[in-house]
Order: C-alpha cells, then structure tokens, then sequence
C-alpha cells in the first residue's frame, strides 16, 4: 500500500498540516501561528489525523516545510514533525516552502519567481520550475534580495513573480506536496536537521550587536 505521508508547513502565520497516500490529499488543515493565545499547529495536526482516521504508528513519512521564513513558526513545525517521526518510527525529510507555495497556486507550465517577505524591505527568493500538470520539478536554493530586485530579477530570469500579494497570490501549502516531484523532497537527519531559517532571529541580532560578538559560533 501507499506509504502514509503528514506534511506540516509554518514558513509564514499560517502553519498548514495535510495527510496524503500518494497523490491523494485525505486531509488538511489551516493554523494561526502568530496573535493566539495558545498554540495552534497541533491540534491541527489532530483534527487532520481524526478526519483521515489515522493513528501516529500509522504514518509511514513525515515532510517538512524547510522555509526560509518566520523563525518562531518553522521551530514549532520542524518540533511537531520530529515528533510525528519519532513517535511513529516513520521516515523523515524537508522540502522547500518556496517550492510548496508555487505548488499550492497550481500554475501553468513555466518559470516562478517565489518570494515571501523577509523584512527589513527584503525578500527571500527561489526561482521555481513547473512542469505539465502543476508538478513542480526544480527550485533554486533561496536567497535574500531587496524587494526593489524582484521585478527586475523575474524579467531576468524570464519567470514569473509569485508569493503573497504578488501577480499570483499565493502561501505555502502542506497539502501542495501532492505536486512536488519527489526529487525535491530531501531526507534528513531526525537528530540534527533544522529548517532553513534564511537569516538571524532578530532578538539574535540586537543581542550581536549590543555585545559585539556571535551569540554562537558560525
């Protein structure tokens, strides 16, 4: 049988978490990851697993969104799925969030420029390649580039801006794994992996800066 796939995605304040068998998305889930009082991804995560009538030993692989993005939302995800899979015995990987947002927009064929807000007036970028049925077959490592670069970076790159707020509006999806081509779905240690987080927490960066030195090594 079809392994048994949850994904969860906190790359943005909206987590997501969805259950699929292969392509088949058996169900899926929204979470305010910023401005509640309690934290939301979990019970999410229960929701999707009651309605596809799934028990933790039954999950065969957990997938998460490796960002980059909010560093407060992709700890509590990456600290979820880690749990799923150690509970649960099921094999572990990551898969760009970028790459999951132009998935879950479900575009033509063609080239993407995915962006999400990385403050400071700067964006994180992939350039992203979808193939016949929506399947997204190869994404760029992300980088930061001003936000005045995306317009000129898409016409170079002759792609198409995409991202919240953008010529297609879209987020990260954990449901849009079901048209991410598995080559782009890495697996990882459990022990040691951590998502991409782009750059410093900004509480890291007031403390370097007020101390004069790395608060860890580099």
């Amino acid at each position: 049988m079809t392994p048994l796939t949850i994904a969860l995605d906190a790359s943005t304040y909206t987590g997501s978490v969805a259950l699929l068998r292969g392509g088949v998305v058996l169900a899926s889930r929204d979470a305010a990851m910023r401005g509640e009082r309690e934290e939301r991804l979990l019970p999410a995560v229960a929701d999707a697993m009651k309605e596809a009538g799934a028990r933790p030993e039954d999950i065969q692989a957990v997938v998460c969104g490796a960002g980059p993005g909010s560093f407060t939302s992709l700890r509590i995800a990456a600290s979820i799925a880690k749990g799923v899979a150690m509970a649960s015995g099921a094999s572990f990987s990551c898969v760009s969030s970028l790459a999951l947002m132009v998935a879950a927009a479900i575009p033509v064929p063609g080239r993407y420029l995915a962006a999400l807000d990385a403050m400071r007036e700067e964006l994180y970028v992939s350039l992203v390649e979808v193939a016949a049925g929506g399947i997204v077959v190869a994404a760029t490592r992300p980088e930061v580039i001003t936000a005045a670069l995306l317009e000129p970076r898409a016409t170079r790159d002759d792609a198409t801006p995409l991202g919240p707020g953008l010529r297609i509006d879209s987020r990260p999806q954990a449901a849009a794994l079901a048209r991410i081509a598995p080559a782009l779905v890495t697996p990882v240690s459990l022990a040691s992996w951590e998502p991409q987080y782009g750059r410093l927490a900004e509480a890291q960066v007031k403390w370097e800066a007020t101390h004069g030195r790395p608060l860890l090594a580099r």
